[in-house]
């Protein structure tokens, strides 16, 4: 059998053509196009900067940060962190950066555990558990998000009031106040035991990471729970205990005209929470369930035929796989839940949306108010985004 000879030569790149300056190449072509492009660009922006700085001008507004530093005078009726009236409109706008951030991150949380379940229902061979959960899709889905935060609102200011709250279960009030629940009273020590927990699942994470490595070098494999229940169970009670062990419940009571005491969730945070939450779980499910679809029939085939539960075969075989075409779709999901939180406006819910315009109205600032806003929500976006492309990233099936 002859064998064909192949020259080493024909194996080299093609020598480059050296740049001629005539319009008949093509890459001088491009540099041009692409110079004229940024020139424009330039040229626009410079427009809109010097016509703005201009009107400012004539108008004498003053532009900058400065007003960051003066008294605020704002009331704001729920907040995170210690303020005033007194306080400074830096302060408040930092009120009203973890209230978007508290609703945004508990929603992402919320939706996704329910869109989850709700997904997974479509497929249920369960007639009825799937028409409910399909009948829930198409209704969400198709109506506004602003019609429902409104809806949700109105829901909740026609509940009773204080002394006629509904008490479904011991300890929990739902009124035109809000809902009201048990909670601990924090102190010192439980914020030491939770920074412990932290640092213990990130230790628990990297020894993970290691005794995988050493696996796949040895064959030999290694337990990983007795790590993870003494970096996150053991420390963070230890240093609890260690600290006095302090566990007061605070237990919501009605006083006057209101309750006092416990975990306060306002008619307005509660109505944006709930609305956010179910309006996105609705696109969530949609995506869980292509993503269970995507992974072929086979695999279910096969994990029957070891003999695995159809839970087991779910959790161990089939969603690991439809991570891989649910993790993309579902950062849109993230990031829409966020943006959408701007709607709080509506309804009286005080984020950063609602706080920068008022601050905007009070100091005429609306250029560094919008900005404010901008930057806010593009660093929230751009974070979300990083962390969820880095997950996909590692999920991804590696070719060899």
């Amino acid at each position: 059998m002859s064998q064909t000879t192949i020259d080493p030569r024909s194996l080299r790149a093609p020598p480059r053509r050296p740049l001629r300056l005539s319009w008949s190449d093509e890459r001088v072509r491009a540099i041009v196009w692409q110079v004229l492009v940024v020139g424009v660009i330039g040229a626009i922006v410079w427009w809109l900067w010097s016509n703005t700085v201009h009107n400012l001008e004539v108008r004498r507004i003053a532009t900058g940060f400065g007003f960051l530093g003066r008294e605020a005078g704002l009331p704001i009726a729920e907040s995170l962190i210690e303020y005033s009236p007194t306080d400074t409109y830096l302060r408040a706008l930092t009120v009203g950066l973890l209230n978007t951030l508290k609703v945004a991150v508990v929603g992402i949380v919320l939706a996704t555990i329910l869109g989850t379940v709700i997904g997974i229902a479509r497929l249920s061979k369960n007639w009825l558990l799937a028409k409910i959960a399909a009948v829930y899709v198409e209704v969400i889905r198709d109506l506004p998000l602003l019609l429902q935060l409104l809806f949700w609102y109105a829901l909740l200011q026609g509940l009773p009031g204080p002394r006629q709250a509904l008490n479904p279960v011991q300890g929990v009030f739902l009124s035109n106040r809000g809902l009201k629940l048990p909670w601990i009273e924090w102190q010192d020590a439980h914020s030491f035991a939770l920074i412990a927990f932290l640092l213990g699942a990130a230790g628990t994470w990297l020894y993970r990471r290691a005794a995988i490595a050493k696996r796949m070098q040895d064959g030999r494999p290694r337990a990983v729970w007795p790590v993870a229940v003494g970096a996150m169970l053991v420390l963070p009670v230890a240093v609890w205990a260690a600290l006095g062990a302090p566990w007061v419940v605070d237990w919501p009571a009605l006083r006057g005209f209101n309750f006092r005491g416990g975990l306060n969730m306002s008619p307005e945070y509660f109505a944006l929470l709930l609305g956010l939450t179910l309006y996105t779980a609705g696109f969530i499910a949609e995506i869980v369930r292509a993503g269970i679809l995507a992974v072929p029939g086979g695999q279910w085939e096969a994990a029957q035929a070891l003999g695995l539960h159809p839970g087991q075969v779910l959790r161990q075989i089939v969603l690991p796989q439809a991570l891989r075409v649910i993790v993309p779709p579902m950062t849109s999901q993230y990031l829409n839940i966020t943006k959408n939180s701007s709607l709080a406006v509506a309804i009286g819910y005080q984020d950063i949306v609602s706080i920068a315009n008022t601050t905007l109205n009070q100091t005429g600032q609306a250029i560094e108010g919008i900005a404010i806003i901008m930057l806010v929500y593009l660093t929230i976006s751009l974070s979300i985004s990083f962390f969820m492309n880095w997950y996909n990233a590692r999920i991804a099936l590696v070719e060899r």
